[in-house]
């Protein structure tokens, strides 16, 4: 058994995100529901996988990550224009508003509505929390966990 978060482990943790300003932008706590991270599947950033390896069990680790690290910075090519007569089927949108988008590969992808003026719509597809520092408050409750999926013990 394994008990150090390693480069390829699965991990379940209880973590909270902090904006600059102390605002919590997500945390599991709130809903009691911790999540799954799998190191080395490229769903985390290098920066973050490298502040939890070689954590235990029961360890507890407060860090900040500058955006590039984090959830990335702000690409100008994520920012987008349409007219509003492209949104005339889903209707007024409101600066703010999270909508979906189809994708050139059909797809759905999220983007938050930046700016309305005249007949012009900016529409922004970074990540919500690109361009930011952003204050990790991790607790690791397990290393490798057994999945209620991947119970089945083979009988040999």
């Amino acid at each position: 058994m394994i008990d150090s978060v390693q480069r390829d482990s699965s991990l379940l943790v209880h973590f909270t995100l902090k904006l600059a300003d102390g605002s919590t932008a997500e945390s599991t706590r709130n809903n009691g529901k911790p999540a799954l991270f799998c190191l080395g599947d490229g769903s985390l950033s290098e920066g973050l996988e490298n502040q939890l390896i070689g954590l235990k069990v029961g360890d507890k680790h407060a860090f900040a990550l500058e955006s590039e690290d984090a959830f990335g910075g702000i690409s100008p090519d994520l920012i987008q224009y349409f007219s509003r007569r492209d949104f005339m089927q889903a209707g007024e949108p409101e600066v703010g508003a999270i909508m979906l988008f189809s994708g050139m590969d059909g797809n759905e992808m999220p983007g938050v509505i930046r700016e309305i003026s005249g007949d012009s719509i900016t529409v922004d597809f970074n990540h919500p929390l690109a361009g930011q520092t952003i204050h990790f408050d991790v607790e690791v409750l397990e290393i490798n966990p057994v999945l209620e999926a991947a119970n089945a013990d083979p009988v040999g």
